[in-house]
């Protein structure tokens, strides 16, 4: 039997593919499970995998070509098999894909449905709210019981979906920022092509398109204002330096680490700044889920230091080195990048001293990290020169007021102004 080999939904809002390199040529022996292409997505490149035994026939996407996700771009032909079906443009189901579990505070767990933009997806019934809240919240129609007429999908459903009794549902692809424990690359400009040229026309990549469409959906829609404060990081810095000499060759630990772990703690306690805006209501989150971008060649992507609360700040370090290197090459999974609660933008790197970053919708906040520098402060009455930082709070109005963000900035803060707060 031959089987139709399907641009598929790689990551939960991928649109589209770009076929990077074909590991199996036409005319080769594939096997179930075999890497027949990788492809880049908006998010990382990742692996096209056979779903049949047979040999390759009929590529019909090229290395370097897009191609939207439900088009076959090739056919597996089985044993004595001489016939090739006629293409489909979208495959009977989606392909499997990892899931995140979401434990809630209570101990629930719930499984994260993607959401990958498919051409049979009108095929499900659901109402007109069910599926703009499905589209926001990164749920795949596909995955949902309906319990409406006729197995029609409702709001209802969306809510009881992947929640289990109590917990809520999973949360989608979140965008990219920008947080390192390392200092970022140089940004590369695009080489030129010559002299003689006026200018040079680039393509936009798989991840550039992202971005473009996540701003657009941020910073318009979304009504912004601004909270800026200045941290004294002399004791936080001390509190670094000990601990790596602690450390010694089991990793280090850095600012940006300890920011991660602040920043966890103050929304714990202000939880009102830990939530998404669902258009219909607002969703507070019991776990904390920090956004960690890493620069790569053409954009950014977004690892997720999951339950940053709960973990040291040795294991932040750590995790945020391992997820970095996997985003550098492009191999991050689906699981590693969606579901951010907050985020925070770090350009202290670069010597900004301050700036506001773009809230990550459906996200409340985001916090713009400057550059840690010395300046004259005035400490028991004598001038001196102490380690300081601004950071700006992007907030998202409908959400959380001037206020309840002022009173989340002074949590974090104290905590980085005296890191033994923490502990309490």
């Amino acid at each position: 039997m031959a089987t139709n080999v399907y641009m598929e939904a790689l990551s939960p809002t991928m649109e589209e593919g770009r076929v990077v390199k074909w590991h199996k040529r036409e005319g080769d022996a594939v096997k179930t499970g075999e890497t027949l292409a990788e492809v880049e997505t908006d998010k990382a490149v990742m692996d096209l995998i056979a779903r049949a035994d047979g040999v390759l026939r009929q590529v019909t996407a090229a290395e370097g070509q897009t191609v939207p996700v439900g088009k076959v771009v090739a056919v597996i032909l089985g044993p004595g098999d001489t016939s090739v079906p006629a293409p489909a443009f979208a495959p009977p189901a989606p392909p499997p894909r990892p899931a995140v579990a979401a434990t809630m505070g209570s101990g629930e767990r719930g499984a994260v449905p993607s959401a990958p933009v498919q051409a049979d997806a009108t095929r499900v019934k659901a109402s007109p709210l069910a599926r703009r809240i499905a589209k926001e919240a990164g749920v795949d129609l596909k995955l949902v019981t309906g319990t409406g007429p006729g197995g029609r999908v409702t709001k209802r459903d969306l809510e009881t979906a992947g929640r289990g009794e109590r917990g809520a549902a999973s949360p989608a692809a979140a965008p990219a920022v920008v947080l390192r424990s390392e200092p970022l690359p140089a940004p590369r400009s695009p080489e030129g092509a010559g002299a003689g040229a006026a200018y040079d026309d680039v393509p936009l990549t798989q991840i550039r398109k992202t971005i473009a469409k996540r701003l657009v959906t941020s910073l318009g829609p979304i009504p912004h204002f601004f909270l800026t404060t200045e941290v004294d990081m002399e004791r936080a810095a001390e509190a670094r330096d000990a601990l790596n000499k602690q450390l010694g060759d089991q990793g280090k630990v850095s600012y940006n680490d300890v920011i991660v772990k602040a920043t966890a703690l103050a929304l714990v306690k202000h939880r009102a700044c830990n939530a998404w805006f669902m258009d219909d209501h607002i969703r507070y989150w019991n776990e904390v889920h920090i956004g960690m971008a890493v620069a790569v060649e053409d954009g950014l992507i977004t690892p997720v230091i999951r339950n940053a609360d709960r973990k040291s700040l040795a294991e932040i370090g750590r995790e945020a080195r391992e997820l970095a290197e996997k985003a550098r090459i492009r191999r991050l999974q689906p699981n590693e990048y969606t579901g951010s609660t907050f985020s925070v933008s770090n350009l202290g790197m670069f010597e900004i001293d301050q700036f506001t970053a773009v809230i990550n919708p459906p996200e409340a906040g985001i916090l713009a990290i400057g550059s840690i520098v010395p300046k004259p402060a005035v400490v028991n009455d004598q001038l001196t020169s102490r380690r300081r930082m601004r950071i700006t709070m992007s907030c998202d109005h409908r959400v959380i007021d001037g206020a309840t963000g002022a009173a989340f900035l002074k949590t974090l803060k104290q905590m980085l102004e005296n890191p033994l707060v923490m502990l309490l």
